[in-house]
């Protein structure tokens, strides 16, 4: 009897403690708000315990995802489907581009140059999200280079075109120049001229959709298959290449990790020996129309 006195005693002192301790989990602090915040709404306990329910803001929202998650944010934020969607309908999949198409959905066009203008690309974003843009940045702005002085055969015909300073992002003007030998080119990736186009017949044809943080890499890897196999710009024989100005004007690019043809033999579908003669091919500055 004694015993089952004791054991009731003990199972009474366990469930007041653990009632107690329920209760000073769930109970607020007097002088304190509790906030628990979601990736909806942000809601607020108060001291006489009603819950209050904020909505973040939309740019509260992007704010969020800049911190968190910088890749998405790089395309969420820039809104590449302007572009997409602009290339979707005045480029080819061969890469011929109607700039009369352009010129008239030139409002749209603008649209997206201005959010690229607007937005700052901060340093702790990947390589990925900073190829994108620049990318992005440099076929955009070639585009509206050509609109504006349309018609014309050649972007050649425009006074020193790659040293205009045209365009503005941030608080910064810039020339074409700046974005491919500055910017692009340092980042130490040889596909980039594959990706970037100049408005000419032997440039690398224009992809016909917008490079994201998510399929820059993919894509560039895509266009340097496709660029150096294509027998309108690189002739390729085991013992005999015949190539791309491109590869001439920028040698050292693709020599960072070993000989041209070390660099050639990840893409080329016949391997080159490395004895093999090489000439470059006459460059076509014709407007890739």
């Amino acid at each position: 009897m004694r015993n089952l006195f004791f054991i009731i005693l003990i199972c009474v002192f366990v469930a007041c403690g653990g009632s107690k301790k329920t209760i000073q989990n769930t109970t607020p602090d007097k002088d304190k708000t509790i906030e628990a915040k979601t990736p909806e709404a942000t809601i607020e306990i108060t001291e006489s315990g009603e819950e209050k329910v904020e909505k973040p803001s939309q740019q509260q929202k992007e704010a969020a995802i800049t911190k968190e998650h910088p890749k998405e944010d790089v395309v969420e934020i820039l809104n590449h489907k302007l572009w997409n969607d602009l290339l979707q309908k005045h480029v080819s999949a061969d890469g011929t581009v109607d700039y009369k198409g352009f010129k008239k959905d030139h409002i749209t066009l603008k649209a997206y140059l201005d959010i690229l203008s607007k937005y700052t690309l901060l340093e702790n974003y990947s390589t990925f999200d900073k190829l994108a843009y620049w990318i992005n940045v440099y076929n955009a702005f070639t585009v509206k280079l050509i609109i504006d002085n349309y018609p014309l055969e050649s972007i050649r015909d425009i006074n020193n075109p790659w040293d205009l300073r045209f365009f503005k992002l941030g608080n910064k003007w810039y020339t074409l120049n700046d974005v491919e030998h500055k910017i692009l080119r340092k980042m130490g990736d040889p596909r980039i001229h594959f990706g970037i186009n100049c408005a000419s017949i032997s440039c690398p044809p224009l992809l016909n959709r917008a490079f994201t943080t998510q399929n820059v890499d993919h894509e560039l890897e895509k266009l340097a298959i496709n660029f150096i196999n294509d027998p309108k710009r690189n002739t390729i024989t085991s013992n005999r290449i015949q190539l791309s100005k491109i590869f001439s004007w920028f040698a050292k690019d693709f020599k960072t990790e070993g000989s041209l043809i070390h660099f050639l033999n990840k893409y080329s579908r016949i391997t080159i020996n490395s004895n093999a003669k090489k000439s470059f091919k006459k460059y076509n500055w014709n407007l890739n129309e």
